[in-house]
């Protein structure tokens, strides 16, 4: 018998606050200051997801620390201008929290821009822990931040659910043995998702509410 859902791990970009926007206006900003015309947001949408570190070595590996350094500038400058959270976010993760969920971020990003993130959400209070880059030594999808998150909040892998906008959680939650969830309003899409088979596809953050009744969404 299938377990209830009492844990919620979310990663934070493009599923809980949409940095879309600020994130493909970033790359675009650093890569054509030293490659004018060569990335279009099309080929930003690639970078969504991975380590800076990962995105940037793809681009030139020589330049991966000039590239997070100019990255990390131009983001910082521009996110609360930017980012704004997914409709329905900070009121369904009360609700979550008031139900006696566990939660918690899941997240490849370094800890601070997370927490500089949460600060644009009214869900104060909401997290019992947040994991980041800083955190790990393996980001997702490997298993290390989801193990970690687990062990944070002291629960089982069987009544856990991380959801995400992007392969990496999905794959990382396979990985850790976790029930997934994806998002439709990932930026790369509903079906690229679903080629991943997460266990439930939200078309909004409220059908977290009927999941962890155990209704069908």
């Amino acid at each position: 018998m299938t377990k209830p859902i009492t844990t919620l791990l979310f990663d934070f970009d493009g599923t809980l606050l949409d940095t879309n926007e600020l994130i493909i206006q970033t790359f675009q900003s650093v890569l054509n200051n030293h490659y004018p015309g060569k990335y279009e947001r099309i080929d930003i949408l690639p970078f969504l997801g991975p380590t800076l570190m990962e995105s940037f070595a793809s681009v030139d590996p020589e330049k991966v620390e000039q590239f997070i350094e100019e990255y990390r500038a131009w983001n910082v400058s521009m996110h609360d201008e930017l980012a704004i959270e997914f409709d329905g976010v900070s009121e369904t993760l009360k609700f979550l929290k008031a139900a006696g969920m566990k939660m918690a971020i899941v997240s490849t990003k370094k800890n601070d821009m997370v927490m500089k993130g949460l600060d644009l959400l009214d869900a104060e209070g909401v997290f019992d822990t947040v994991i980041g880059f800083d955190d790990v030594t393996n980001t997702k999808p490997h298993p290390e931040p989801i193990l970690l998150a687990l062990e944070r909040l002291d629960t089982t892998k069987e009544e856990t659910l991380m959801i995400g906008d992007n392969f990496h959680d999905i794959e990382g939650g396979k990985n850790a043995g976790v029930r997934t969830a994806g998002v439709a309003w990932s930026a790369k899409g509903e079906a690229f998702l679903q080629t991943y088979n997460p266990d439930y596809m939200l078309h909004h953050i409220s059908d977290l509410l009927k999941i962890v009744r155990g209704e069908e969404i």
